[in-house]
C-alpha cells in the first residue's frame, strides 16, 4: 500500500495504534508522529545507515553492552508538554534495562537515542527530535552525520536541554569503550 494511499484513510486525530495499523500496511515508509500531532513519514534506511547503526551495535555489544538493552528502530513513546503522547522511531536506542516486548515501549529507561541523518531527515531530526528526546528527559542523544568522517555529535541532557558533550569521527568513538560516554 502507498503512502498516498494511506494517508486517503487518514484519522483526524492518529494516535499510536494508528500509526502501527500504517507500518502494518505500507511496509515502504516509516511512520512518526509529533506528541502535538504531526505526522512523518519517511523511506526506510539506505545501506550506507544500515551499516552505521551496524557497526554501533557492534561497538556496544564488543563492550559488554547486554543485546537486551539495545534496538535499532524501535518505536519510544514521546510525552509532550501540553500531554500529547507522540511516537518516534530512533535509529539506534540503548535502555539501562530489558524491556518488555512492544511497539511503543515508555521512554522511562533511555540512557541513548541515537539518530543517523539521511538527506531530507536533518531538521527533524536535529531540531525537533533533539527538543522532544530532551523534554522526554532522555539523558544522551547523538546524531550521526553520513559524511565522509561520518561525524558523531554528542548530545548530554542538562536542564531539560541538551548541550554538545563532544564531536568525533564514528571510526574514533569505536576505538573508545562506551563507559567512557557514561554508556555502561
Amino acid at each position: 500500500m502507498s503512502a498516498e494511499a494511506v494517508g486517503r484513510y487518514m484519522p483526524p486525530v492518529v494516535t499510536l495504534a494508528d500509526l502501527t495499523a500504517m507500518m502494518a500496511a505500507d511496509e515502504h515508509h516509516r511512520y512518526e508522529i509529533s506528541p502535538e500531532g504531526a505526522l512523518s513519514i519517511m523511506p526506510p534506511p539506505g545501506y550506507i545507515h544500515a551499516i552505521i547503526a551496524t557497526r554501533l551495535t557492534g561497538w556496544l555489544l564488543a563492550a559488554g553492552v547486554p543485546a537486551e538493552r539495545i534496538a535499532q528502530a524501535v518505536g519510544i513513546r514521546i510525552p509532550g508538554r501540553s500531554g500529547g503522547i507522540g511516537g518516534r522511531i530512533p535509529d539506534l536506542v540503548v535502555w539501562n534495562k530489558e524491556q518488555s516486548d512492544g511497539v511503543w515501549l515508555p521512554v522511562d529507561d533511555v540512557l541513548l537515542v541515537i539518530e543517523i541523518l539521511s538527506p531530507g531527515s536533518e531538521g527533524i531530526d536535529t531540531v525537533t527530535k533533539r527538543s522532544e528526546y530532551a523534554a522526554a528527559g532522555i539523558p544522551q542523544y547523538w546524531v550521526v552525520d553520513q559524511d565522509a568522517a561520518q561525524n558523531v555529535t554528542m548530545h548530554a541532557l542538562a536542564d531539560r536541554h541538551y548541550t554538545v558533550r563532544a564531536t568525533m569521527p564514528l571510526a574514533w568513538l569505536l576505538n573508545t569503550n562506551p563507559t567512557e560516554h557514561d554508556l555502561s
